[in-house]
């Protein structure tokens, strides 16, 4: 099984902005204990290379992919630090062709029609749908699926514990992608024991959807 089938199986990625990485074995035991043992770490904090290889070595089994990744220089890095698969927020060509060639699954961010056919034509399997509330959120995904059969859809930015069930309802949703089960201030304040928990419910609503 690889990254994008069991990312698909999982069915709920958290984003996590990691300020420290110092965070990261305890934070990686708070997603594998709350039942989501995956995460898109944004490349975007100084942090973020480390984090991803020390959640790695504590548990090699745990999906981690880097995400806000917008060329092929951070997609060199991420992938040497660990990373399972590579998100961005938008498609970058040169980071489907880096990907490709480490055979590194690559989910571009992708909201019109001709984004989605430039990265169908890049090799994409599945597509980020970023910002999703922004952009009209599961009613445009449902319409952009109609035509682009051959991809599945990751919405993120304002899906939420109260609109997780809705999203993952739609078939052509592969996962979704949300910061609320591991907001960076709990990270910070070293609230481990409450993104276990909210990992853990956000886990049990996608279970009972896709049951």
């Amino acid at each position: 099984m690889n990254a994008l089938e069991k990312i698909k199986k999982i069915k709920v990625v958290p984003v996590i902005v990691i300020n420290d990485e110092n965070n990261a074995e305890k934070l990686a035991a708070s997603l594998i204990n709350g039942g989501l043992p995956v995460a898109e770490v944004p490349f975007r904090t100084p942090a973020a290379e480390n984090a991803i290889k020390r959640m790695k070595a504590y548990s090699p089994d745990i999906l981690v992919g880097a995400g806000t990744v917008v060329n092929a220089e951070q997609a060199e890095r991420a992938i040497a630090a660990g990373a399972d698969f590579i998100v961005s927020p938008g498609l970058s060509e040169s980071v489907a062709d880096y990907c490709r060639q480490k055979n590194v699954p690559y989910i571009p961010g992708c909201v019109t029609p001709y984004e989605i056919m430039k990265a169908i034509d890049c090799g994409a399997k599945v597509i980020k749908f970023f910002p999703a509330g922004a952009f009209g959120g599961l009613k445009t995904i449902k319409s952009l699926a109609a035509p682009f059969g051959s991809v599945e859809f990751m919405p993120t930015g304002g899906v939420n514990e109260d609109n997780l069930s809705e999203y993952l309802s739609f078939d052509k949703i592969a996962t979704c992608g949300g910061s609320w089960m591991a907001e960076s201030k709990l990270i910070d304040n070293g609230k481990f024991d409450e993104i276990e928990s909210k990992c853990r419910a956000a886990a049990e609503i996608a279970a009972k959807v896709r049951a």
